[in-house]
């Protein structure tokens, strides 16, 4: 018998049928692996892409060995297997990611979620009166204590808490904002959409860059339900500019009985300047300046889990309670489970740097980055080879996720720049899809003809694994 070469080109009689190839011990391992269904899924496919390739000509009977149809096969459910949501290395300079999932938790919040991920909880049960309880007693008492708050409540993110405000206060009604607050931010969160989807009648007062106290004033009617207060963390206007504060608001809508509604976005617990980051307004600040309501989210600054914080006044949040919304919007067990311990971390705010990820994070020290980056600056360059030069540099880092968007943090970091300069577009982003390729993808930032990877978010406990597979470049 004589066996064709290799390089031959094969027909498509040659392909071997599905019910032979399935018999093969290295596919049928593959099928103990992966289950039956999914191979003969995946192999059916594998035989129809050969059968377009011998009417086409192109087929060798190279492809068509079990072992190559086996070893393509494999790596075929190996893709199929691997699951969309990974983890991965934030090098953008960017902590707070939006896109990379904002806030990572600290450890007592990832073992507290471990416990409920693995174990029922009394998440709506009263262990004292044995009865049915509510879910936001689980952290209604450590939101008042840390806010100075008399109610709170929680749902799943900030928009949410927005939308869910003022449905309950303002639906039919009307809500004064002033023109310089419209924001819009990512995902399309625009605060007139959200107010026009909750049944709210949006007022705008003053201009873009100019807000004085008579334009409120001027504006509150018998349809007026609230005055609305937008903190801008996404952006910010300079120049000739004038903004009414929370206690001005404030005295305008208590004097006609209304109550002040302020979105405070990504609001601290904790004055970030403590320690030598920008200065921003805190819940508490905020409600002592005269707000009956703050919504805020629970994975910016806060450092916790995605969530929607709404603290204030015990009537106001109880209306909002009361909302059928508020079942829809509701938060679960998981995320409950991380906010309770991230919010204990408040009462020993002292001890934030260490034990708050997020903090920890902010606070890195340019010099430790640099150290890092001498490290790795070796290794990275043997990976790649001669095509590139690695270097390390100076770099400003950011918060993120709208958090005081012009303030930089002094950081370092690795620059990748090509050898040579024709190509130059195309082997970045070559290089960037190799990073992105890794066990641990790689996520850096494109600018100025080379790719940054900013360290601040390479942990010192992750470094080695993260050098390990840098090795996979070489492919």
């Amino acid at each position: 018998m004589t066996v064709p070469d290799d390089d031959a080109a094969a027909g498509a009689s040659d392909i071997p049928s599905l019910d032979r190839l399935l018999k093969d011990p290295a596919i049928a391992a593959l099928a103990t692996a992966h289950g039956l269904a999914g191979v003969t899924s995946a192999l059916r496919a594998r035989l129809q892409a050969l059968r377009d390739e011998a009417r086409a000509g192109t087929l060798r009977h190279a492809a068509l060995a079990p072992a190559t149809l086996a070893e393509d096969l494999g790596a075929t459910l190996e893709r199929a297997a691997r699951p969309r949501l990974r983890a991965v290395y934030n090098l953008t300079g960017t902590v707070l990611h939006t896109n990379l999932g904002r806030a990572v938790l600290p450890d007592v919040a990832v073992q507290s979620v471990v416990q409920a991920l693995s174990s029922p909880m009394a998440l709506e049960y009263d262990l004292e009166r044995g009865a049915r309880g509510d879910r936001d007693d689980l952290v209604e008492a450590l939101l008042c204590e840390l806010t100075g708050a008399e109610a709170a409540t929680v749902v799943n993110n900030n928009a949410a808490a927005v939308l869910l405000m003022l449905n309950s206060l303002a639906n039919r009604r009307e809500v004064v904002v002033s023109r310089g607050e419209l924001v819009e931010i990512g995902g399309a969160f625009r605060v007139p959409d959200i107010m026009s989807r909750a049944g709210a009648k949006l007022v705008e007062v003053g201009t873009t860059n100019r807000t004085h106290p008579g334009d409120y004033a001027g504006a509150i009617g018998p349809r007026t339900a609230m005055l609305m207060k937008v903190h801008c963390s996404n952006y910010a206007i300079t120049g000739f500019t004038s903004s009414v504060d929370t206690p001005a608001l404030a005295e305008i809508a208590h004097a006609r009985g209304l109550p002040v509604g302020v979105d405070l976005g990504s609001g601290s617990l904790v004055d970030p300047a403590r320690w030598g980051l920008p200065h921003g307004p805190t819940v508490r600040e905020t409600l002592e300046a005269g707000a009956d309501l703050v919504t805020f989210s629970g994975d910016k600054l806060l450092g916790g889990p995605q969530a929607g914080l709404i603290v204030g006044s015990a009537d106001l949040v109880g209306k909002i309670r009361r909302n059928p919304l508020k079942r829809a919007l509701r938060v679960g067990k998981l995320t409950l489970a991380a906010l309770e311990p991230v919010l204990a971390l408040y009462r020993a705010p002292e001890h934030l740097p260490e034990r708050l990820t997020t903090l920890r994070l902010l606070l890195r020290r340019p010099a430790a980055m640099h150290a890092q980056a001498l490290r790795l600056v070796a290794p990275l360059q043997a990976a790649l080879g001669p095509a590139w030069m690695v270097g390390d540099a100076a770099m400003a880092s950011q918060i993120g996720s709208g958090a005081m968007p012009v303030e930089a943090l002094p950081s370092h970091g690795l620059v990748l720049r090509p050898a040579a300069a024709r190509g130059r577009g195309r082997a970045l982003a070559g290089l960037g899809q190799s990073l992105r390729g890794l066990p641990r993808p790689v996520i850096g930032r494109i600018a100025d003809d080379a790719l940054w990877l900013d360290l601040r978010c390479l942990e010192e406990s992750d470094e080695a694994a993260f050098a390990a597979q840098l090795a996979a470049l070489r492919a």
